[in-house]
C-alpha cells in the first residue's frame, strides 16, 4: 500500500476518533446534567449512546487494523462514518433538550 494512501487513512481515522471523543465529551456533560434534574429518561437516551460509541470505537478499531483498500474497507468507512454521524445528531438533539428544560 502507498505511503499517499497510509497517510489519508490515518487522517480519516484520527479525524472520525476527534468527532467520537467529542461526542463523549458531550454525553458525559449531558449524563451529569440528567443526573442533577434526576431526568430518568435522558439518562436512558444518554446510556444507549454511550453504548453506540463504544460500538463506533470497536468499528473503527477493526477499520484502522484493515491494510486493504477494497470495497470492504470503503463499506467499512460508510458505516462507521454514517454512525459517527447519527451519534452526532442523537447528542445534539438531547443537548437542545436540555437547553430548552
Amino acid at each position: 500500500m502507498s505511503t499517499e494512501t497510509n497517510v489519508a487513512k490515518k487522517v480519516l481515522h484520527d479525524k472520525i476518533e476527534s468527532q467520537i471523543n467529542t461526542a463523549q465529551a458531550k454525553l458525559e456533560a449531558l449524563k451529569a446534567k440528567a443526573q442533577t434534574a434526576k431526568a430518568n429518561a435522558e439518562l436512558k437516551a444518554i446510556a444507549d449512546l454511550i453504548t453506540e460509541k463504544r460500538s463506533i470505537d470497536q468499528k473503527l478499531a477493526g477499520l484502522r487494523a484493515s491494510s486493504d483498500a477494497t470495497a470492504a474497507y470503503d463499506k467499512a468507512k460508510a458505516d462507521v462514518e454514517s454512525r459517527v454521524a447519527g451519534l452526532e445528531q442523537s447528542v445534539t438533539a438531547l443537548e437542545a433538550k436540555f437547553k430548552a428544560a
